[in-house]
């Protein structure tokens, strides 16, 4: 198993050098194909006119949108054509959600840039992690704007015995199998037993071990979920995990899907690379 072609999904409203640089140089360890993709569309202000004024500032609008997603397609073949043997790009003015989603069909992992501000995400420029995980159904690979390489020394597998885990540990193996060093850790729910936490960690490694990954657990004693996020910071900051592999976890609302608390921290607050997974 392997990353056989890798999509990178850049914004057009933030910086996308982070994203490109860990994008690239996963494209070089895998020996993997690249698609870029970018979407954006034109959002009329409230104070939108009507008759020939608005006509005049929709097509400008629109053109503005055409020369930045040009700009993205500049931007993304010069850090990608140095020696990658193949370069697509794919985009289109519609909201972004909905093309990355569809077009995520032809990839194995979509790298994309960390959403600080998730509440604010403009979604006609750029799309949310929080909101692709949900529905592309492929991996993403959530990088920090202040990312500039991919730390593979550590890795830390955020162990739930859920099906988003199992997921999870099944879409990361190619890049558990480049990893020094893989941890799987599991934080123990408040009632929780340590020594059954412990077995089911030691399952995942001996799981791991028939793929030829070496990894090892670590269940600390005193783990909460009260404040489960900081925790898992605490693990990876002791492991000195440059990457975490998490489920992606929620609950259904009328017409939209929430994510829980760790889930949301690790889509736009992590310091580190999050590869999450539904």
């Amino acid at each position: 198993m392997t990353y056989a072609t890798i999509m990178v999904s850049l914004a057009s409203d933030q910086p996308n050098e982070s994203c490109l640089a860990i994008a690239s140089e996963m494209v070089e360890r895998f020996d993997a194909r690249v698609v870029g993709i970018a979407a954006a569309e034109f959002s009329p202000p409230l104070y939108f006119t009507s008759g020939e004024q608005a006509d005049k500032l929709i097509e400008q609008g629109r053109n503005a949108v055409k020369t930045r997603l040009s700009e993205l397609e500049s931007e993304f073949r010069k850090v990608m054509n140095r020696g990658t043997k193949h370069v697509e790009w794919r985009a289109n003015m519609e909201v972004p959600i909905r093309f990355v989603a569809r077009e995520a069909r032809a990839a194995d992992i979509i790298v994309i840039g960390q959403s600080r501000d998730s509440a604010f995400t403009d979604p006609f420029a750029r799309v949310n992690p929080s909101d692709l995980v949900v529905q592309a159904g492929r991996p993403l690979l959530i990088v920090p704007e202040k990312a500039d390489w991919l730390d593979l020394r550590s890795v830390l597998v955020a162990w739930k015995d859920t099906p988003e885990a199992r997921r999870a540990i099944v879409d990361s193996r190619p890049l558990l199998r480049k990893a020094k060093d893989v941890t799987i850790t599991e934080i123990v729910e408040d009632g929780g037993s340590h020594e059954a936490a412990l077995k089911r960690t030691n399952d995942v490694v001996t799981w791991l071990s028939h793929h030829d990954i070496a990894a090892n657990a670590l269940v600390p004693e005193e783990s909460s979920t009260r404040d489960a996020a900081a925790s898992l910071d605490s693990i990876a900051s002791s492991v000195g995990a440059g990457v975490i592999v998490a489920g992606a976890y929620g609950h259904s609302r009328w017409r939209e899907w929430v994510l829980g608390g760790v889930t949301q921290h690790l889509a736009t607050e992590s310091t580190r690379c999050v590869l999450l997974s539904r």
